[in-house]
């Protein structure tokens, strides 16, 4: 029998990564702001 989760790092990255977190406002707010860390 299969296990049912097969971890897929790309796809992963794809949906959760930084760059996916890029496209959301949160994180351009704060590089517009100006901020030394953006996201652990």
């Amino acid at each position: 029998m299969k296990r049912t989760y097969q971890p897929n790092n790309r796809r992963r990255s794809k949906k959760q990564g930084f760059l996916a977190r890029m496209q959301t406002k949160i994180i351009n707010s704060r590089r517009r702001k100006g901020r030394k860390v953006l996201s652990h």
